[in-house]
């Protein structure tokens, strides 16, 4: 996965440096079998370093290479992630494989969206429906008893690796990981947020992991079912949402997939929200679109107004992801995700806009209709304590 760093050019240790050197290796094999001799040399060493928690020699690695060579980079970046998300762990003499999974959960409301403990009950149902819907047949399972947000998932290769561990082993054991949430930071209030359902699966050596790579299971159909059976179990943690289930995927995939669902979901919610409150059809609403850079272009901020004036009522950000830049079509993007939730009145702007945030509250500022950057203000008759969907 291709990360957006800006850093000087430094000494580095001697294992970053050799990561280098073997992720170049990789980035630069003709053929499977050299492939395979710089990725067990690759593995190995990050291996050793999560495990002793050299974290900063990772990312001294992935920051050189981002400024060197992309293709190296790239191939680091997603051994480390799948060294961070799975291993093999021997259990009664017998080799399993371990996967550390996410179910992400979009949700949105006028509300705090909850990030908190899961009941023993609804932990069950909730394995239950992923062992019959999206994981193979025989996969032990293991779930953290709390439904995280994005501020409270591990925020290092490091900190992912010792949970995948941890989970593992009581995956193997038939049981779950009760989280000690007093360690947990505040999670930040937005109208539209993502909640995520984090454990593993267990599986022997070689054996299928997801009910998708089984000979009579596919992708599409364990989505449907998992949002048709597993959406009623979430409906207790997430009450007075609005809520959308994603399926299950691998840990930093699942992330990425959230990321991604989470961008047009906030639009839509958006609008579902305004029309809400305002007890005004959407149509009688304008979006304005603009797009904000700092070394870069970074996102862009879509407000809400009524047509008949220049007031900003609501903002959404869209931020980049991944590969996608100034000569990606995002706008087009957007404009379509604004008429399919009935906004008519759509204005992109071509200027470009700094990527600033208010001082005194640090919350975004949204283009209006002028080419300025303001607050969103909801009117004074609109009782709601938040004008930005994230």
């Amino acid at each position: 996965m291709k990360r957006t760093r800006f850093s000087a050019r430094k000494r580095i240790s001697p294992d970053a440096g050799e990561l280098g050197r073997l992720a170049t290796g990789l980035a630069e094999s003709g053929g499977r079998l050299e492939d395979h001799l710089w990725e067990a040399q690759l593995v190995a060493l990050t291996e050793r370093l999560l495990a002793d928690g050299a974290e900063d020699d990772i990312n001294a690695a992935l920051d050189r290479l981002y400024d060197t060579h992309a293709d190296a980079h790239d191939e680091l970046a997603d051994l480390v992630e799948s060294c961070a998300e799975s291993c093999v762990l021997t259990h009664q003499g017998r080799d399993f494989d371990i996967l550390l999974f996410n179910a992400p959960v979009l949700a949105w409301s006028r509300f705090s969206i909850p990030a908190e403990r899961i009941g023993g009950g609804t932990l069950q149902s909730l394995k239950v429906q992923l062992g019959a819907h999206v994981f193979a047949a025989g996969a032990d399972i293991a779930l953290v008893d709390f439904l995280y947000s994005p501020d409270q998932l591990p925020r290092s290769f490091v900190d992912t690796w010792r949970l995948l561990r941890e989970l593992g082993g009581a995956a193997l054991e038939h049981r779950d990981l009760s989280l000690d949430v007093e360690t947990l930071p505040e999670t930040s209030r937005f109208l539209s947020d993502t909640r995520y359902l984090v454990g593993a699966v267990a599986v022997p050596r070689g054996a299928p992991l997801f009910r998708w790579n089984e000979s009579d299971g596919n992708r599409e159909q364990a989505q449907k079912e998992w949002v048709k059976q597993g959406g009623p179990c979430l409906e207790p943690l997430l009450t007075g949402c609005a809520f959308q289930p994603l399926l299950a995927d691998s840990y930093h995939a699942a992330c990425r997939n959230a990321d991604s669902a989470s961008r047009p979901y906030s639009v839509h919610a958006s609008a579902a929200f305004l029309q809400t409150t305002l007890g005004q059809p959407t149509e009688s609403l304008r979006a304005v679109i603009g797009g904000f850079h700092d070394r870069q272009l970074e996102e862009f901020r879509i407000s809400f107004g009524p047509r008949d004036s220049d007031a900003v009522y609501h903002g959404v950000v869209w931020p980049l992801l991944g590969a996608e830049d100034e000569n990606t079509d995002i706008i087009g993007e957007i404009e379509a995700v604004l008429r399919e939730s009935g906004v008519k009145e759509i204005v992109s702007l071509d200027q470009q806009f700094p990527f600033e945030f208010c001082d005194d509250c640090g919350a975004p500022l949204y283009p209006n209709l002028e080419g300025e950057t303001v607050h969103a203000e909801m009117p004074e008759s609109a009782n709601t304590a938040s004008q930005t969907l994230h």
